[in-house]
């Protein structure tokens, strides 16, 4: 029960066009105070000072991420208030072209996320980069024996694709950036490789057919997806039934660093939540440990993670 008070305090919340635009960006996807000025086209104090009423009244939580604060609608009795409104309200032309400011917005970024691996691709692999150890690789891949038709989902440097391409039957490299594929071409050319599949595409939205897969890989990719989850769920839509998935990231870490020379979004995960987060995308049989730690300095530590789809 929120209490007459609280009622009153929601629908005064509610009373406001702006905020009203806020909540069903905020419902669509986390966003930063920054994402919201841009996509409504407002100052920082007049967006500040919405999310802070909204906030105030239970309908809106944040998360801050190194220098950055993103929000989102927050869950509990609050939320049934905003749901109703937005139901009604769902053709608005308001809430339209706020839609279609989030779908510039997510492309932008996307487009900025692709610009910084093709600028790194031809050198990537004498990058230092945190939890890619042969002993973490190894491990892993002793857990993915059969021949099958595999997905690699943001192949970095291309090492775990051709080890993949050495035991599939086939395997589908899914990479946002088209010089990161091309430089795997090459190589996998070089070593006579020939199974191999080259897709450009967001792990988030896999240009990939329903149950086209047996087992998908996600090795030190999550931490770039905006939205794991979504990441999460797209792997799960492409595997067949009894289909397997397989993580390869990092155990949540301090080094903030890697945000803006890497391009992690998030910095790593604990292993309850990682194991969370592939529950929730409707996997079963899941299992996450951590596998090896960096032998240099800061020492990341390497997590996998295995699960079943039903």
């Amino acid at each position: 029960m929120i209490g007459l008070t609280g009622t009153s305090r929601l629908l005064r919340a509610l009373a406001d066009e702006t905020r009203l635009r806020i909540l069903h960006l905020l419902a669509q996807e986390e966003l930063s105070g920054t994402d919201l000025m841009e996509i409504l086209n407002m100052g920082q104090s007049r967006v500040s000072t919405h999310l802070a009423l909204l906030k105030e009244v239970g309908l809106v939580q944040d998360r801050k991420a190194g220098r950055r604060i993103f929000y989102s609608v927050a869950p509990g009795p609050a939320a049934g208030f905003w749901e109703g409104v937005a139901s009604e309200n769902a053709s608005a032309p308001e809430f339209e072209a706020d839609t279609a400011g989030l779908r510039a917005l997510r492309e932008r970024n996307r487009s900025e996320r692709r610009a910084y691996f093709d600028r790194v691709a031809a050198s990537f692999g004498e990058e230092l980069l945190p939890g890619r150890t042969w002993e973490g690789l190894a491990r892993a891949l002793l857990q993915l024996a059969p021949r099958a038709r595999y997905a690699d989902l943001g192949i970095g440097d291309g090492l775990l694709t051709l080890m993949l391409a050495e035991v599939a039957t086939q395997v589908t490299a899914v990479d946002l950036s088209a010089e990161m594929l091309g430089q795997l071409e090459k190589r996998a050319k070089s070593k006579g490789i020939a199974n191999i599949e080259y897709v450009e595409g967001d792990i988030e939205d896999l240009p990939l057919a329903d149950g086209s897969h047996d087992v998908v890989v996600a090795s030190q990719a999550l931490h770039h997806a905006r939205t794991p989850a979504r990441c999460l769920a797209e792997a799960k839509r492409v595997l067949v039934r009894g289909g397997r998935l397989l993580v390869i990231d990092l155990l949540a870490h301090t080094e903030e660093w890697v945000r803006e020379k890497l391009e992690h979004l998030h910095l790593g995960f604990t292993e309850p939540g990682l194991e969370e987060l592939v529950r929730q995308a409707g996997f079963e049989k899941v299992r996450v440990a951590r596998v090896a730690r960096d032998p240099q300095p800061p020492h990341f530590m390497t997590l996998v993670a295995t699960a079943v789809k039903p």
